[in-house]
Formats: C-alpha cells, structure tokens, sequence
C-alpha cells in the first residue's frame, strides 16, 4: 500500500534477543531486520533509540552488610547514625534495647544494628553479636579519665569476643569539635591499640555530629574492609 509507513517493507524473522520487560522494547526488536527497503536504515535507527530509551535495565544491587554498633551511652551513636539516615536529631533518647537502621551509602548498604549502651542493656551487647560482619564502636572523647577506662575496657572485651574478633572495626571518637576532646592519637595510645588489634581490620577516627561528611567518608572505608574480608572468605 503506498501509504504505509517505509518501516512496513521488512522482511523478519524471530529474533534471539533476550527477554526485555519494557514492552516499547519487545515491540521494536522481536524481530531481525533484513534490509530490502530505504527506510531499513531508519527502522535500525529507531530500534537503537528505543534500546537507549528504556531497556537499560536496572542498576546492579548494592552489597548490603549486616553490622552491630556499640558503646557506652551517651557516646552519641543514636545521633550520628540518624543523620546518615538524614533524620532530625528532635526528640532523640538513649537507645533502650537496639534498633536496626539501613544506612545507604555509594557503594553498599549498612544494615546498623545499634545496641544501647546503660550498664542494665550493654551486659547482653554479646547476644546480638551473631551474624554480624562489622563492628562500629563509638566513644566518647570528652569524659573523664574514670568514665574513659571503662569505655578501653568495653572495647578490650569487644576486639577479644569470640563472634567480633575477627570482624572489621570502625572505633569513632566522637564529639571532637569539643574543647575537652582528646585527640585520636591520644585515645590510640590510652586505648593499646596496636598490639591489641594487631593483624585485625580497623579504623580509628575522630568524628562530630557537625562534621557528618567526614562521617560518611569513615563508613565507607568501613566497607572498604569489608569488601577486603569478603574477597578473603572467597579466596579461601
């Protein structure tokens, strides 16, 4: 008919291409194109097209990890794990118990699960370990010298627990835009961590409810040594 569409004149056969959900897509290449007309040309351009369009398919998942954050109350845990989340800090209280939050970051996604920290909850921290790949620790950079010994000695029994010794550390100093904050290499050297963590996967840093960038950028090399002990496990 002379005036049909030049895409009409196709000659076409079933095609062996795979199986598409976007139905512009099947509707455009469920068939090879043989070229016996002008407008082949054409129709090849349109099935380029629609292929750029809308049969991208979705992006690959992100890896998600499963990881449990400890530390005394008070160390600020609650807060900085919901401004990862970009919750408001209003009406935030101590963690009674634990709560589990998805943190989304570029190239994973942290499954936190925050355990509180007042001395009637921290001495069941070690029935919620299993299962964990990760541990973030989060103190407090700004206590006194009696409330900080008992916060090396918490992260001492964590590094030496049977189901954590073996998992990647994220240990936050917190609260450092605080004049009475000490330093990280000061808590490095109170803490005894380079013989006590020797051989482990660990990151000491210093972070801040108003520096969350920084934050960020400490969780995602976090998962950095995640990423490195899963390649290990496979490898093994």
């Amino acid at each position: 008919d002379a005036g049909m569409s030049p895409l009409w004149p196709l000659a076409f056969s079933a095609s062996s291409q795979p199986s598409m959900s976007c139905s512009l897509y099947r509707l455009t290449t469920s068939f090879s194109f043989t070229d016996i007309s002008p407008g082949f040309s054409e129709a090849k351009s349109y099935n380029t097209l629609a292929r750029r369009l809308c049969c991208k398919g979705p992006p690959s998942p992100r890896p998600e990890y499963d990881v449990v954050c400890i530390g005394l109350s008070g160390a600020g845990k609650t807060s900085l794990i919901s401004r990862l989340c970009s919750e408001g800090l209003d009406g935030i209280v101590p963690t009674a118990g634990f709560s589990i939050k998805a943190v989304a970051l570029p190239n994973a996604v942290l499954n936190i699960k925050e355990l509180g920290g007042a001395d009637n909850i921290k001495k069941y921290w070690s029935r919620y370990y299993q299962g964990s790949q990760g541990v973030i620790f989060v103190l407090d950079s700004t206590v006194s010298d009696e409330e900080m010994k008992a916060c090396r000695s918490e992260l001492h029994l964590a590094l030496q627990h049977p189901q954590l010794c073996t998992l990647p550390f994220l240990i936050l100093a917190n609260h450092q835009d605080s004049p009475a904050a000490r330093s990280v290499p000061e808590i490095k050297k109170y803490f005894e961590l380079e013989p006590l963590a020797r051989g482990k996967r660990w990151i000491l840093e210093g972070s801040s409810i108003n520096s969350m960038e920084a934050v960020r950028e400490s969780f995602i090399r976090l998962i950095g040594l995640l990423e490195e002990k899963e390649l290990q496990s496979v490898r093994i």
